[in-house]
């Protein structure tokens, strides 16, 4: 049955891809994405890495390019290789060991610990959860959960986490639950399906998916995730992982590796374009200007209001563990803190 889940979210976060807070108010100080390090760990000797792709590069990977494109894993001594994704799930690669590191999403890689795998998360990519819903404003104008009552939601493959997210908001709103009707669209483009009138709404990330809708000129109203954690938890989405077994065997390229990355999204987050480029550079079958786009829009996000890049708090994991337990998908909640660990990361807070 986990199997079956695992599947079906890799193909949700496929779709999904970006909206959350500002990096800062405005007047207030920004704080160092990387913690004030001035200097960054080393792997002992010359080692070769593989860090296994959640998906298609898209910008939710600019951090790791820049990295390899800037020179910053050869300074931390190491050799990278980006793969792309292949018919095998990430959190299996890496348990593997096929591949040291991947980029994995909270909601499937808290299935893969359930299960037992001895994974760890050791950064968050994007701070917040920054995915909503949304519909063409001119056929189905919406503003609040309430809104999608009555209207036909393009799912994808996994009604018991879509629907209890749903649900929760519009329970939360006022309105009643399950007042909507799950049409299963699987791959299928949901701008597409919305135009011609299949489905009213969709589950996205706006950081890419979002973009891409504006750059063709459609007009979206959103409800995002990130307004309502009062209702629904806060995850993280995506993720940086390893195996226990490198932490224990080789922590010198677990932080080698790590504080190299955390570089390469502090660059990201100050100069957007030039990271754009980059990425662009690496994968030019990509669409550029949807790269382009989406670099600006996500440059402020990847931090937000976090001390520095890719950490990650206790409550976020035990909260969605709890949410996931509490719909009865998951009929035991995960070790939340042995989930995750910021001991690697450059810098420190206080």
């Amino acid at each position: 049955m986990r199997n079956k889940v695992l599947v079906s979210l890799v193909i949700l976060v496929g779709v999904l891809l970006g909206i959350g807070p500002a990096l800062a108010q405005e007047g207030t100080p920004t704080p160092d994405p990387l913690g004030g390090a001035t200097e960054f760990a080393r792997a002992d000797e010359r080692t070769a890495v593989t860090l296994m792709l959640d998906w298609t590069p898209n910008t939710n990977h600019t951090g790791f390019y820049v990295a390899q494109a800037l020179g910053y894993y050869d300074e931390a001594n190491l050799d990278v290789t980006i793969q792309e994704p292949t018919d095998l799930l990430v959190e299996a690669v890496v348990q593997s060991g096929a591949a040291q590191f991947g980029v994995s999403y909270q909601e499937f890689f808290t299935y893969a610990l359930a299960d037992g795998a001895p994974l760890v998360s050791v950064a968050a990519i994007i701070q917040h959860n920054t995915s909503g819903f949304v519909t063409l404003h001119e056929q189905d104008p919406i503003s609040r959960p309430a809104d999608f009552a009555g209207l036909r939601y393009g799912g994808f493959g996994q009604p018991d986490l879509e629907k209890a997210i749903i649900n929760t908001l519009m329970i939360c709103d006022g309105a009643e639950p399950d007042s909507f009707e799950y049409v299963d669209v699987g791959y299928a483009d949901a701008f597409e399906l919305m135009e011609r009138d299949r489905i009213d709404f969709a589950w996205m990330y706006y950081g890419w998916t979002g973009v891409e809708g504006e750059l063709r000129g459609l007009d979206l109203d959103t409800v995002m995730l990130m307004d309502y954690l009062d209702c629904i938890p806060d995850y993280y989405t995506p993720i940086l992982i390893t195996s226990q077994a490198m932490i224990e065997e080789q922590p010198d390229v677990v932080a080698a590796f790590v504080q190299a990355t955390a570089r390469g999204f502090a660059y990201a987050i100050t100069n957007p374009a030039e990271a754009a480029d980059i990425l662009i550079a690496a994968v030019p079958e990509a669409d550029a200007d949807l790269i382009r786009a989406s670099a600006e829009w996500l440059a402020p996000q990847y931090m937000a209001d976090a001390p520095r890049w890719g950490e990650q708090r206790l409550e976020v994991w035990q909260g969605f563990s709890d949410f996931l337990v509490k719909h009865g998908i998951l009929a035991e909640g995960i070790d939340a803190e042995a989930a995750f660990t910021n001991e690697f990361l450059p810098g420190h807070v206080d």
